[in-house]
């Protein structure tokens, strides 16, 4: 039975040295073996990643570890995603550990964690960053090693890409699983994480994830700390310590030295506490006390401005949704590289339903595949002429992305690529996520959901019968542009 598990594993990463070695753990390890290995490259820009051969490569743009996620999990097609960091150490046998289990879970078992481990210098007591990374030995649900079945992903949309850091993500996606009526499994497979060692200021700088409890709370209510395992927090503490020190600060201006005087003593004692707090179960170097009593001083105000940025931002309506249509058999019937602009033909109806949107106030572009330029069959001269027919008969579009590369070229654009998608939300100031991609190819169907945006197929003759079922699956299936619409929920 565990011989034929179904699974794919996922690993973002920012390029770090770690990711080789674990490729080679992964490569070299019992059966069952992977669908395959997706290797999701989470960096801005740089050089292509020193992967082994059998991996697979993909660029997810730097928009986060959720985002690099969703494109992995989207991208595969086993029932099983297998999530792993880049930066954890798996045991030579992991496959037939996460086999084992795996292997006998009942259907309504959506996830199985693995146990984290995170070995301390057994020299010395461990600075505050090396005991950070030890609480993940008891964090419920985290992706270091964390598999989830396909379907249940699909159903709840996978990551929230609101998250940018490796941090909450996994914790929320987890939550709407629970709350879907899925359980989680606690699995037996060990994994190891080294324990991490950072600057001088990396505590100060993790008070970003403040503004990730704040989506939480959004997200969750209050009782999500609880729900998740996450403890109760020192925001209160640091927010009565910002507002004593601010005080300390203003009222002499005020002439109040009295009451200047005490809340300097208050902003003194809770420093100091927290500082001694810090300082105590690490190793007491001078250079780590130096660091503690710095950042004990600096984290308190952070730590309220990027939760205060956090609540803003959970609060800010999400943007409206954008409709982004393919053109060939989608807008305009398909001329195999079409090169006239004479030879444009709407589908009927196309351009009404398109103009009605607009009127709505719907933002509407374009994502099209053109690789008649790369094949020579077209000049982009004469492409440009006939997109500029389409315009004249449908009306502005607010985004125009045309990809002419060929299947070949290695492009980031070309659907079922999302470069397209994601450039198109981004001309039209919206979240991928507030997209429709409509399109008659599976093609079209992969590019929005690599890209965290839905999609809805409108198949034509010439759709293969896998995107559609396919399609239904993962997407949804229309049977005109009309009923796209309303399926999509934009329709008139």
């Amino acid at each position: 039975m565990t011989a034929s598990l179904d699974y794919t594993v996922v690993i973002p990463t920012t390029g770090r040295e770690t990711l080789r070695p674990l490729l080679e753990t992964l490569l070299g390890g019992p059966d069952p073996r992977p669908a395959e290995i997706l290797v999701v490259d989470d960096r801005p820009n740089g050089s292509d990643l020193d992967v082994p051969g059998g991996v697979r490569v993909l660029r997810s743009g730097g928009r986060g570890p959720a985002a690099a996620r969703n494109l992995g999990w989207r991208t595969a097609k086993s029932e099983w995603i297998a999530f792993v960091d880049d930066d954890v150490v798996l045991a030579p046998d992991w496959a037939r550990q996460l086999a084992a289990d795996l292997g006998s879970l009942p259907p309504d078992v959506a996830a199985s964690q693995g146990r984290i481990t995170v070995p301390l210098p057994a020299d010395r007591r461990p600075a505050d960053d090396e005991r950070g990374t030890a609480g993940l030995e008891h964090a419920r649900w985290i992706t270091a090693d964390m598999a989830y079945r396909r379907r249940a992903l699909v159903e709840v949309g996978g990551f929230d890409e609101r998250f940018p850091r490796a941090f909450r993500e996994d914790s929320d996606l987890a939550l709407r699983v629970a709350e879907a009526g899925h359980r989680i499994d606690q699995g037996e497979r060990l994994t190891t994480h080294p324990a991490r060692r950072a600057g001088f200021f990396y505590s100060l700088k993790a008070q970003r994830g403040n503004a990730d409890n704040a989506l939480m709370r959004a997200k969750h209510g209050v009782l999500w700390r609880q729900r998740t395992g996450a403890g109760h927090g020192r925001l209160g503490l640091h927010a009565l310590s910002t507002v004593a020190g601010l005080a300390a600060l203003a009222l002499p201006v005020l002439r109040h030295r009295g009451k200047a005087l005490l809340a300097a003593g208050l902003w003194a004692g809770l420093t100091a506490e927290f500082a001694t707090r810090r300082i105590l179960p690490g190793p007491r170097t001078p250079g780590e006390v130096a660091r503690m009593v710095v950042t004990s001083a600096l984290i308190p105000p952070a730590a309220c401005y990027h939760r205060l940025r956090g609540e803003i931002a959970a609060r800010r309506p999400r943007p409206e949704v954008a409709v982004l249509f393919d053109r060939d058999d989608t807008l305009i019937v398909d001329v195999p590289y079409l090169n006239d602009p004479d030879g444009v033909r709407p589908v009927p109806g196309a351009v009404e339903l398109v103009r009605g949107l607009r009127e709505r106030g719907i933002p509407v572009g374009v994502v099209s595949n053109q690789s008649g330029v790369a094949k020579g069959l077209i000049t982009r001269e004469q492409l440009d002429a006939v997109n500029a027919r389409v315009q004249e008969l449908f009306g502005p579009f607010g985004t125009w992305q045309v990809c002419v590369h060929d299947d070949g070229d290695g492009c980031a654009c070309r659907k079922p690529a999302p470069g397209m998608v994601l450039r198109a939300a981004g001309e039209l100031g919206v979240d991928p996520a507030s997209c429709v991609v409509i399109g008659d190819t599976g093609a079209d169907v992969d590019a929005a959901l690599a890209a965290g945006a839905r999609a809805v197929l409108v198949p034509t003759d010439r759709t293969l019968e896998p995107e559609i079922a396919r399609a239904r699956r993962d997407a949804a299936v229309a049977r005109d542009l009309s009923e796209a619409l309303r399926v999509a929920g934009v329709a008139g």
